[in-house]
């Protein structure tokens, strides 16, 4: 009997202790109005959330951290709706408070979309708490009513040239491109990525039409991260003209160095200028299909020109070409009477050759060069283009475009009629009088 009252004093003693420790430890129970953080929710509860978010990070055994409790939960009663209060266990979730520089318990942080997070040093109170979470909430309303609403789960202010990149999209945009891409791999959690992501921001929208950013989230993208062997965060990797090889940036994490460097690279990874010639409605397509502005040169017929004449003209077309690589141009061109249709269909061969029109495909409409088809006329005409150009006309229906032999870069040969005489056509004349 003693043996069973010891038994059961043992016990009471066992369940008291556990029921205090787990008390202690947790802090908070699962009726608080705080939300419970952990890292496998800390990304849908905090970093993409729609609302500002006050997360406090406390260790169990802080004596601090349980003075706050009481304030901290009604705190979250008081804001319940308009924002949310949070906290983590930072003595278990360590490697998540390090990300965050968390080195004093309680530290409280708010978290407001889009933006990088901010200490609150205020008082411990539920009233000044609560005046600080709305200083916060009146700051987002006024930007979203100005139009200038940031969200993006790394921190990045939209709209952002930077181009969200997964598993789907990723080979199709950035390995079969020939641009040169630009890439960070991030963790939404990641300190060091949210610091970066106002200066990738500014860096991408600057670099626009030059160079392509694009940004990954490892968190969901496990297994680009492991393809391109990434172990930490943020990790930059420069895809140039060896897409299959990405080489990483190891320059400094500012909009003005990444800028600076990435300039360096685009004059290195700028494929060479190409003139092309059109010998088929896939030629076309693919140079003219997607450019901004396609040249179509018309050049003498190779009787006239010559070889030597021929590669003069490919040869000013290649120095524009050089001249405005940077731009979002090709250069095709189609000797003299080979393209018919598309000639009619932009008034060429009436007024001689070489000719020069400047086409959109996509918008339908041409305008020709007007003057000499001499350099300096040439590289005015196409700056001129880029700028929109002067008396554009429109392109009436699709021209039919036929497959011809490309070029043999030969100068061309005389085919000789068979010979005739004279008296042989005077006596077919004569006959066919007689038998009238």
């Amino acid at each position: 009997m003693r043996g069973d009252r010891s038994y059961f004093r043992v016990f009471s003693v066992f369940l008291t202790f556990f029921f205090v420790f787990n008390v202690c430890h947790a802090l908070y129970g699962p009726s608080s109005p705080v939300v419970q953080l952990t890292p496998s929710n800390f990304n849908s509860k905090v970093l993409n959330s729609n609302r500002v978010v006050l997360v406090e990070f406390f260790a169990p055994w802080c004596g601090h951290c349980k003075a706050l409790t009481p304030v901290w939960e009604k705190a979250a009663t008081v804001l319940k709706g308009v924002a949310t209060v949070a906290a983590l266990d930072a003595d278990e979730h360590k490697s998540l408070a390090q990300e965050y520089g968390i080195q004093g318990f309680p530290t409280i942080k708010v978290f407001v979309p889009g933006k990088p997070p901010v200490d609150y040093q205020g008082a411990r109170d539920v009233k000044p708490i609560v005046e600080f979470a709305l200083k916060q909430i009146k700051a987002l309303l006024k930007e979203r009513l100005d139009g200038k609403a940031t969200s993006g789960s790394n921190g990045k202010s939209e709209p952002s040239a930077s181009v969200e990149l997964n598993s789907h999209n990723f080979d199709e945009l950035v390995i079969k491109s020939k641009d040169l891409w630009i890439v960070e791999f991030f963790a939404p959690w990641c300190g060091h990525c949210k610091k970066l992501a106002p200066e990738w921001k500014k860096v991408a929208n600057n670099l626009k039409g030059k160079v392509k950013l694009g940004h990954v989230d490892c968190d969901a993208e496990k297994s680009l991260m492991s393809r391109f062997n990434v172990q930490g965060f943020p990790t930059i990797l420069v895809f140039g003209a060896d897409k299959d090889s990405p080489t990483p940036y190891e320059g400094g994490r500012t909009a003005s160095a990444i800028e600076s460097f990435a300039l360096e690279q685009l004059e290195t990874n700028v494929a060479p200028p190409e003139v092309t010639e059109l010998t088929g409605p896939d030629v076309l397509e693919e140079k003219c299909g997607s450019a901004a502005i396609c040249f179509v040169a018309f050049l003498p017929d190779i009787l006239d020109s010559k070889a030597e004449g021929r590669n003069k003209h490919i040869q000013q077309l290649l120095t524009v070409a050089e001249k405005f690589k940077r731009s979002p141009y090709s250069y095709v061109w189609a000797a003299a009477g080979k393209q018919p249709d598309l000639e009619q269909r932009v008034g060429v061969g009436g007024y001689g050759y070489p000719a020069l029109v400047a086409l959109n495909v996509k918008k339908s409409v041409y305008a020709p060069l007007k003057s000499a088809f001499e350099l300096e006329h040439i590289i005015e005409f196409v700056r001129e283009a880029g700028r929109g150009g002067k008396g554009n006309l429109p392109l009436e229906g699709t021209p039919t475009i036929v497959k011809t032999e490309p070029w043999d870069g030969k100068d061309g040969e005389i085919i000789e009629e068979d010979e005739f005489s004279l008296e042989e056509l005077m006596g077919e004349d004569t006959t066919s009088k007689d038998e009238l």
